[in-house]
């Protein structure tokens, strides 16, 4: 039964943003790279990419599988390979 309860947790991920300047993730296995102004998180739903200005970590907690992040939040991104890539980038598809 704990063990089940434990699973479900596990399938459940979630990103809470406050006023763009605090943010919570859960569900996190990884951070794999960051800096000010770009951070990387190896989640169970897929990579997360956020980016913005004067980021910083507060707290990754491994038992809790959680990420704490302080900073001006831009621009929070899943790769998760689901979204077809654009070919040529942002101008190519302008020029079409």
């Amino acid at each position: 039964m704990a063990e089940e309860k434990k699973s479900l947790e596990r399938e459940h991920q979630n990103i809470i943003l406050k006023d763009r300047k605090k943010l919570l993730i859960t569900g996190v296995h990884n951070v794999e790279s960051f800096n000010e102004e770009s951070i990387v998180v190896d989640t169970q739903l897929g990579l997360v990419i956020i980016r913005g200005l004067d980021m910083h970590i507060n707290k990754l907690d491994v038992e809790s599988a959680t990420l704490d992040v302080e900073g001006e939040i831009g621009l929070i991104e899943y790769l998760d390979g689901t979204v077809p890539q654009r070919k040529g980038g942002f101008l190519s598809g302008l020029f079409k």
